[in-house]
């Protein structure tokens, strides 16, 4: 298996030769080693300190004889292993790439999820996207929910990116199935999200988290089921999911925030037997919506259900009579 590497960083000095230079220059001829995106990433994730301060600004000017100091960061890019794992490309320029990410997939790897993910994919697949931070990706998608996300595929669109998704620029839009039916056509939850105090790997609505924001509406009804359509104004953690099952409408077949499903003895076996076996959260990333970041043309993408919610469905269409 393989881990992450602590980097350990030894203080340095401004060389009086370097006076007028860029901070991240200076640190690109300092550090060899590393790339000048890496480096730009930790200065603006406030990682390098200038005679003890921290200083966010790459392009601040040395004088000569500073001293520098960078906290322990992990060195993700040489840490992990490029792997040739298909990825379904939906869009691809020389800046960005649209994927339609595939169910039992992970985006970045993490504690227990070392390899088969969307970033070894990527290294994989274009070498030179090691020189962006995290292989470009700056969204996620939980590890069974499917559709689209965005990559950069070098520095400048990378962090443009950011800067979009940090504005609420980008519009992400989903369709789920859930439990139960509404009153309303129409709603927002407006809850603010933190992790949980005791299941760290769960988060939960806490009036100390950040600020989260999920607008839904009702396409189909069922009787005991409705399938909707998600629009996000945030991207926190498992928001939809934390969201929905906060309102007791949690995701058909979400094994961390949802309920048991309910089943009928007088239904036909096909309902059940597909309820019992849906073992994925029924959520699917559908539209993706943003202004390119380098281009700043307006662009857009849809992409329709995959097979097992669209079979999902149409189960519960046909037998919506025993969904009580």
């Amino acid at each position: 298996m393989v881990t992450p590497e602590y980097c350990v960083i030894k203080p340095m000095v401004v060389r009086k030769s370097q006076s007028g230079k860029r901070l991240d220059c200076v640190l690109s001829e300092l550090l060899a080693n590393y790339s000048r995106s890496q480096i730009k990433h930790w200065i603006l994730s406030k990682k390098v300190n200038v005679n003890n301060q921290t200083v966010i600004l790459p392009k601040k000017k040395m004088i000569g004889g500073e001293f520098i100091q960078i906290k322990n960061v992990i060195n993700v890019n040489n840490s992990i292993v490029p792997q040739d794992i298909p990825l379904n490309i939906v869009y691809e320029d020389n800046d960005i790439l649209v994927i339609n990410k595939a169910r039992n997939m992970v985006v970045h790897p993490g504690a227990g999820n070392f390899s088969g993910t969307v970033l070894n994919a990527l290294l994989y697949k274009y070498p030179s996207i090691r020189k962006v931070f995290r292989a470009g990706i700056v969204q996620r998608l939980d590890k069974d929910t499917t559709g689209l996300m965005v990559i950069a595929k070098n520095v400048i669109a990378y962090y443009s990116l950011l800067q979009l998704f940090k504005k609420r620029k980008i519009i992400k839009e989903y369709e789920a199935v859930v439990l139960g039916n509404f009153l309303h056509k129409e709603g927002t939850v407006d809850e603010p999200i933190k992790r949980h105090a005791i299941h760290r790997t769960r988060m939960a609505v806490n009036p100390m988290g950040k600020s989260a924001i999920t607008h839904y509406s009702i396409i189909e009804s069922f009787n005991m089921y409705t399938r909707i359509r998600i629009r996000l104004e945030t991207g926190r953690t498992h928001q939809i999911r934390v969201h929905m099952a906060y309102i007791n409408h949690p995701l058909l077949g979400d094994q961390k925030y949802g309920k048991l499903m309910c089943f009928n003895k007088g239904a036909p076996d096909e309902l059940n037997n597909y309820l019992h076996a849906f073992n994925r959260q029924a959520l699917h990333a559908t539209t993706l919506q943003l202004h390119h970041p380098i281009t700043k043309v307006k662009m857009q993408w849809d992409i329709p259900l995959p097979k097992d919610i669209k079979k999902l469905i149409n189960i519960l269409r046909k037998n919506e009579a025993y969904c009580k």
